[in-house]
């Protein structure tokens, strides 16, 4: 059997997370420690006790989220005699993906998706920006309907896509709400707005773009120990320079999520794990491909669980 590893984005976090698994191993606090170390401030006392809307604020929900997913990589690695085929992350995971493969030191990722997280929340005034998710319609009529209505001044557009008949859109506030209507109107079975203020994934987060392309000059990179697939195009990265390259593009970018999947099972994976808090990432695998299975390896029991 060939894994892959799923690595999850912006969402998955909550007050208590991996609580239940550190108590059987400490390389989780460890980790937690090491991430501390290099953000300056106690990591884990956030992710145990809160509180949860500093949790929540994109600065902090995105270094807490990565070292959560590489503490039980590592933990994983140490129970299992095992090297994954390849590994994806949704966004904000591709960073604990890159971790994972040895491109980044944790502390470079740590340090990273600090920066990223605080970049992406100020580019765009609160207020002015959102997303919601689609559920029920094909990826093109989402598409052509985001296009019908968007501007340069009243942006909207598919920055997600995330399975069949589930596309994230985000863009200005008001244009967000047109959107909204009209995929109703359309047919969506759901649409509803996602408790996100900024418009992550869209042309609007190129203040954050620029950010995080300075903030790559601080960092040492490695070519990846395990193939990664790329958010921006389903492709498999494999230098540095690209993987650079992709990583400031992908601020602006949709996350092409089904395509991901696709080059994982073209590369021979025919089991998933999702290394992180949730299970959000197993429920969309299911939905682009029932057959192969996805599932979460958050606690205890499920990390010792045969593979």
């Amino acid at each position: 059997m060939s894994l892959g590893i799923l690595y999850p984005g912006q969402g998955s976090q909550r007050v208590g997370m991996l609580a239940e698994a550190a108590v059987a191993y400490p390389q989780i606090r460890e980790t937690f420690s090491e991430a501390s170390e290099a953000l300056g401030y106690d990591l884990w006392a956030l992710v145990s006790g809160g509180p949860s809307e500093t949790l929540e604020l994109t600065e902090f929900t995105q270094p807490a989220l990565l070292t959560a997913s590489v503490a039980l990589f590592r933990v994983f690695c140490s129970l299992h005699d095992c090297r994954p085929a390849a590994a994806a992350g949704h966004s904000l995971g591709e960073y604990s993906a890159l971790v994972c493969a040895g491109v980044l030191s944790l502390a470079d990722g740590a340090r990273l998706t600090r920066q990223r997280g605080a970049a992406m929340q100020a580019a765009v005034p609160a207020g002015q920006g959102g997303m919601a998710v689609i559920i029920g319609l094909p990826d093109a009529v989402v598409t052509d309907t985001c296009t019908s209505l968007s501007s340069e001044t009243h942006f909207v557009a598919g920055v997600n896509f995330n399975g069949p008949g589930q596309v994230v859109i985000a863009g200005h506030e008001a244009a967000v709400d047109d959107a909204l209507d009209a995929l109703k109107d359309v047919g969506a079975r759901r649409a509803m707005r996602l408790p996100v203020s900024a418009p992550f994934h869209t042309p609007l987060m190129g203040p954050a773009s620029d950010v995080m392309a300075e903030a790559f000059d601080d960092v040492a990179w490695s070519s990846p120990q395990f193939p990664v697939v790329s958010n921006v195009d389903g492709a498999v990265l494999t230098s540095p320079e690209a993987i650079r390259s992709s990583l400031v593009r992908q601020v602006t970018a949709p996350v092409l999520w089904t395509q991901c999947m696709s080059t994982l099972r073209s590369l021979g994976c025919d089991h998933f794990l999702e290394c992180g808090p949730g299970s959000v990432l197993s429920g969309l695998s299911k939905r682009i491909d029932k057959a192969v299975p996805c599932r979460s390896i958050e606690t205890q029991a499920a990390l010792e669980a045969e593979i």
